[in-house]
């Protein structure tokens, strides 16, 4: 009889469903944050409380703690706060249309059956498997460039002061000249989103266009990313990207697995190992998935990477077979597969896939020197409408006053010139063309243009580890025997000793063959080097891959294990530099399965082990251990290698291991400790029965299992530390030491692990060598977290290192005492974090201190955090310093002079200052600290605001009434006299607010004062040409042109003189 598939009833509730029963011990296992097959919105399970949250649900351990960790039993400085409920981190909307919509697989995410090769046999709606990580659509472009425009008061004033010009009553111009500068700024601004639009869709598209193989009735088809849909049969095969959330079906690996790589998804370097069903592996052949009839229930899609729930179901056996699903089965899209092809079923597309829902919207950023000029203009339009006030006041408010108000403030208008909208922009570009030209950071593309000065304002950076700190290549730089050590230049006595090992063994009579000698003298160094590196070797889960070479095939390579055509695949990096190692050394692993491994000597004898057990490294363990069988003497030994931290515990008692690792530590170095015992067959066998009987257990099934291996880690013999080092990227400690005398206080955000981010903040000289580092203890609930806090509150001028767990019960709880901490540390480092808490973590920043970041990352992980971040363009080993323009105030001119001001006859010189340095680049290298001026934003600041006011001020009235004093029966020109004296006024006064003259600077002054010269042959309708031709006209202007420029040239003689800038001593 067939069974009636999984469905949902109301309000999310679980209808019958076969499997239900395997599926509710995982759901009960799991933490409250993750268990989301319970309904929405109904009624909590009895024992929930008001305080159950992300950390701890109803009914749950972290809820109960929770209450328990009060203030009632805590006697510290920390006043507990109240429970901040946070939102969810991912920002995508994850109902489409609107929640009472089902058009478009809308609405609440629920749980669903997925069947294997039919996707229309779906109980709902699901989205297309596009990635777009665009901003608008062709609809929303328009509407959404403008409103951004003009959401921002400085923008809205130009729009207004225009769209006035529409009211007869208002007008005082023509209309081009209020709308041809306002229509410059606004084709500029569109044409550079649609081209950084157009860009981000030329990604997109590629990625949704990658074609992939997909299982059908009919065989093999081709298809494009975009067109999978939940329930294809997808094959993927090695090095390409999965391009949904699937579930693992089968593997052409014959060891039954394939590993992932996943640093694009959590930014961890090590490799994941993931398993097959194991009802579908056992299949014949692939398309044997189609003739069965079998099904997948899954959990609803949630933005948790590490954990998955769901069954999978076979029901046309004899017997319906279940099998429990976990993150072992799960392909995350994103991943890429790097081992042997994979076939897997879709689960989860388009924006309800893991890597998506944990990245946030695109967002348009504002610069703060856009938002500084932003708030200044809102001071100038409040002294327009003082200054038009006090003019209607003057006239007693007489006749229709308030129309007199509004001809005012039009009149008045171009104190808030527009050119300084047109120089922005065009000072944006152009040094966006500089970091693009910049020979120092070859290969540099800015994507968005909007904001490069936000470089000079950069108060904290955080950076992602793997591949931007780091090359994520492992290199073996040290074995340390306790009485010798050997480094990369000796390497070669290593070798020697191993070769002089097996040279002897060839030698001895058969009896005797084998290295490990029962004899009781005193070991010599070659059987204490060999027998380090032969457990090195041994102990590990590195497998050996033969693939073609083009000479030779791939059976014929795995048969003869040939070198050329061998490559390692581990989970960790780390474990294939130290096989890499040994086989450099002499001692080479040929050839491993799941069962047994072997080992080629110097002399090319192969040494056959077979596996008896093994105990894979763990968070929690710190620690890995295999028991191996020498075919050869049949002797059984126990090795294990694990951090220092745990292994001190375990070998015997030694007088160097720990200042040995404290020393290997400081230099950075990932430092492992390896160890052995020889075992009896009777304690073997004894030691079998008693795990095997332990993993059979029911209740407290780990710990059990646990207590048996524990019972062989006691007196083992310590055989030797490695010490392995992830190579930096180039440059990496000038650029972090620069950065750090410049005032920028650098974050590392990673999802590696805690021992692995903590080597890297070393070996990169994040922290310094004279700080400690406090390593905040894990804690899972408030009271924990508080305890925690308060004994890092005591803790001064150190590094802080914390994992992403105890980061998300600090924020849950204590935001803001938390926060305040981190901020004061010279260097914090958060490991194991996910991609929405990055965000999460520069959004805080943003928050709590108000400074500027700058996030810096190389994978898919880091998206989100760019994305948050002021500025997420990665600059290496510079800091790009902005300068701040001078613009100067103007009357009101008709036509084309109005016009002309703001383009041909100012733009020119005004722009050219973007060429200008306070110092040069080789000297502000040198000197990082001179950063730290800019990050006071003095250049801006009210203060420098208000003394350009008054500078415009006296200029304004030293050309007016100079006008009135000199030209007196000439006052019918006052447009051509004040005009003239106000284009050289501004000259000057750029060529005033120059401090490195640039040969361009130059030619636009020179340039805009022919263009004004000879534009004066067009311009009868405003100015006499015969008049200004004359001496007196010429003497007079230059007399008014000096009043106003002058006294400034002496007073910025005497500032220099007697105060002089911070940089001004360098460049003496």
């Amino acid at each position: 009889m067939v069974r009636p598939c999984p469905s949902v009833g109301p309000r999310g509730r679980l209808r019958a469903w076969p499997g239900a029963r395997e599926l509710a011990p995982s759901l009960r296992a799991r933490p409250a944050r993750c268990r989301r097959l319970l309904p929405r919105g109904g009624a909590a399970p009895a024992g929930g409380g008001a305080e159950a949250g992300p950390g701890g649900g109803p009914g749950c351990a972290g809820g109960t703690a929770a209450k328990a960790g009060g203030a009632g039993d805590m006697t510290d400085n920390i006043p507990l706060q109240p429970v901040r409920q946070k939102k969810r981190m991912d920002s995508r909307p994850r109902g489409g249309c609107c929640e009472w919509l089902r058009c478009c697989g809308a609405g609440e995410p629920r749980p669903r059956t997925v069947w294997l090769g039919h996707p229309e046999k779906r109980d709902q709606r699901y989205p297309r498997n596009v990635i777009n990580n665009q901003k608008y659509n062709f609809f929303t472009f328009l509407p959404g460039v403008l409103f951004n425009q003009f959401k921002y008061f400085f923008n809205l004033y130009f729009l207004l002061l225009a769209c006035s010009q529409f009211v007869p009553e208002m007008r005082l111009g023509a209309l081009y000249t209020y709308w041809v500068p306002l229509g410059f700024v606004l084709a500029v601004t569109i044409i550079r989103e649609a081209v950084e639009e157009i860009r981000c869709y030329v990604r997109d598209k590629e990625v949704n266009s990658q074609v992939y193989s997909r299982l059908t009735a009919r065989g093999t088809v081709k298809v494009k990313s975009s067109s999978i849909q939940v329930g294809d049969l997808i094959i993927v095969e090695k090095n390409q990207r999965v391009p949904a959330d699937m579930i693992f079906l089968r593997t052409s690996e014959k060891n039954g697995s394939c590993f992932l790589r996943t640093d694009q998804l959590d930014g961890e370097t090590d490799w994941k190992l993931r398993l097959p069903v194991a009802c579908t592996q056992r299949l014949p052949t692939a398309a044997d998935l189609l003739q069965i009839r079998s099904y997948v229930y899954a959990e609803e899609p949630n933005i948790d990477i590490h954990n998955f729930v769901g069954t999978f179901t076979r029901e046309d056996s004899d017997a319906p077979i279940s099998e429990s699903l976990s993150i072992e089965n799960a392909l995350w899209a994103g991943t890429v597969t790097a081992s042997g092809t994979v076939v897997g079923v879709v689960l989860y597309t388009g924006r309800e896939l893991r890597s998506v829902m944990n990245t946030s919207n695109p967002r348009s950023k504002i610069g703060l020197f856009d938002l500084e000029v932003n708030c200044l203009t809102k001071i100038l339009f409040g002294a327009l409408v003082v200054v038009s006030l006090v003019m209607v006041a003057l006239q007693h408010f007489a006749g229709r006053w308030y129309l007199q108000i509004i001809r005012f403030l039009l009149l008045f208008s171009n104190i808030i010139p527009i050119s300084l909208r047109v120089n922005l922009d065009m000072g944006k570009i152009v040094y966006s063309w500089v970091i693009r030209r910049d020979s120092k950071i070859p290969g540099t593309v800015v994507r968005s243009s909007t904001i490069p000065e936000q470089l000079g304002r950069i108060s904290y950076l955080l950076t992602d580890k793997t591949g931007t700190l780091t090359q994520n290549e492992m290199v073996f730089k040290r074995l340390h025997l306790g009485t010798v050590a050997y480094g990369l230049d000796s390497m070669d006595e290593v070798q020697s000793h191993i070769f002089s090992i097996y040279t002897q063994q060839s030698q001895d009579p058969p009896a005797q063959k084998g290295p490990a000698l029962t004899t009781k003298v005193r070991r010599t160094m070659s059987s204490r080097v060999h027998e380090a590196v032969k457990a090195i070797a041994l102990c590990h889960n590195v497998t050996p891959v033969y693939e073609s070479n083009g000479v030779t095939d791939q059976a014929e390579a795995e048969k003869q294990y040939e070198d050329s055509c061998r490559v390692y695949q581990a989970s960790s990096p780390d474990e294939v530099a130290l096989v890499q190692w040994t086989e450099s050394v002499g001692l080479t692993l040929v050839g491993r399965d799941q069962s047994s491994m072997q080992l080629r000597t110097p002399g090319d004898q192969i040494l056959n082990f077979t596996i008896l057990q093994i105990f894979p490294f763990t968070y929690e363990s710190k620690r890995m251990g295999i028991i191996v069988r020498d075919e050869s003497t049949g002797e059984i030994t126990f090795y294990m290698k694990g951090a220092d931290v745990v292994m001190a515990g375990i070998v015997q008692y030694n007088d160097w291991l720990e200042e040995e690792c404290g020393n290997m530590a400081r230099e950075g170095l990932r430092v492992l400790v390896v160890a052995k015992k020889s075992l009896a067959e009777e304690q073997y066998q004894d030691f079998e029965a008693r795990y095997v009987q332990a993993k059979l257990s029911v209740h407290d099934r780990s710990l059990k299992v646990a207590t048996v291996i524990e019972s062989l880690e006691m007196e083992m013999e310590l055989l030797c530390l490695t010490g392995v080092e992830d190579q930096l990227q180039a440059d990496v400690r000038p650029t972090l030491e620069t950065l750090r005398n410049a005032g920028i206080k650098v974050w590392m955000l990673t999802g590696d692990k805690l021992e692995t981010a903590t080597c890297t903040a070393k070996n990169a000289h994040l922290v310094t060598r004279n700080q400690d580092i406090h390593v905040f203890r894990l804690v899972t609930n408030r009271g924990e977290a508080h305890l925690e806090l308060n004994a890092f509150r005591r803790k001064h001028d150190c590094a802080l290192v914390i994992s992403g767990d105890s980061l998300e019960v600090c924020l849950k709880y204590y935001e803001y005492e938390f926060m305040e901490l981190a901020c004061q540390c010279p260097a914090v480092v958060c490991c194991r974090c996910a991609p929405t808490q990055k965000a999460q973590i520069v959004r805080l920043l943003q928050e709590r201190t108000g400074k500027l970041t700058c996030a810096v990352g190389d994978g898919g992980n880091d998206v989100s955090m760019i994305q948050e971040s002021d500025c997420g363009v990665g600059v290496e080993g510079k800091a790009v310093f902005s300068s701040v323009f001078y613009f100067a105030s103007v009357p009101l001119y008709q036509g084309f002079l109005i016009i002309g001001y703001s383009t041909i006859y100012t733009m020119f010189p005004v722009f050219s200052l973007v060429l200008d340095k306070d110092v040069k680049s080789e000297v502000a290298m040198l000197y990082p600290e001179l950063y730290k001026d800019l990050l006071k934003g003095r250049p801006l600041s009210y203060k420098t605001f208000l003394i350009w006011v008054l500078i415009s001020i006296y200029q304004g009235s030293t050309i007016m009434y100079g006008a009135l004093l000199l030209f007196e029966s000439e006052f019918v020109h006052i447009v051509a006299i004040s005009f003239t004296s106000l284009i050289l006024t501004e000259l000057l006064m750029v060529a005033l607010a120059i401090q490195t003259w640039h040969w361009l600077m130059t030619v636009a002054e020179l340039l805009s004062l022919a263009c004004y010269v000879a534009s004066l042959v067009f311009l009868h309708e405003f100015i006499d040409v015969y008049f200004i031709a004359t001496l007196s006209f010429l003497w007079k202007v230059s007399v008014i042109t000096l009043v106003s420029c002058l006294p400034l040239y002496v007073l910025k003689y005497l500032r220099r003189r007697f105060s002089p800038p911070s940089y001004s001593k360098l460049t003496s």
